[in-house]
């Protein structure tokens, strides 16, 4: 596997990590949230939410023809389905699924930690994508990223 722009690591293990990160410090220090039936729910909302949006996007590159493969060089500029909303809709389906496990484990631990998930992802992982993005596409990517936003 060839890394076309460095990336730092693969993406879900940057989730992976930080979701074991919060374990082992919440072993450590336990800092426990409000437990609930609502935390339940909603935390299984956002997994399943988070399952559905990274599908509906990998099948949608795949149907596009353009790699899902992080580290692969994408063929086409893709700016309609979920990414007509998000330049990364499948970091935000990690993102969402972070956030259903982090309610479900009832901890404060991966919340205190998202703002370095967020921080790392994009300096490890979206900033390299863009560039290669910007190479590959030249002003029709600069005119979709005015557009749509790298998350939200």
């Amino acid at each position: 596997m060839r890394m076309t722009f460095g990336a730092v690591l693969p993406p879900p293990l940057v989730y992976l990590f930080f979701l074991g990160a919060a374990y082992l410090s919440d072993r450590v220090v336990a800092l426990r949230l409000p437990a609930g039936a609502w935390g339940e729910a909603l935390g299984w909302l956002l997994i399943g939410d988070g399952i559905a949006l990274m599908l509906w996007a990998g099948l949608f590159m795949l149907r596009r023809r353009t790699t899902v493969n992080p580290y692969g060089t994408p063929r086409k500029l893709l700016v309609d389905g979920p990414f007509r909303v998000s330049r990364n809709p499948i970091y935000l389906a990690d993102s969402l699924i972070y956030g259903g496990v982090a309610l479900l484990w009832g901890s404060l631990w991966p919340w205190l930690l998202l703002p370095a998930l967020v921080l790392v992802m994009q300096r490890g992982v979206i900033v390299h994508e863009e560039r290669l993005l910007d190479q590959l596409f030249g002003e029709d990517y600069r005119a979709y990223r005015s557009r749509v936003r790298r998350w939200l």
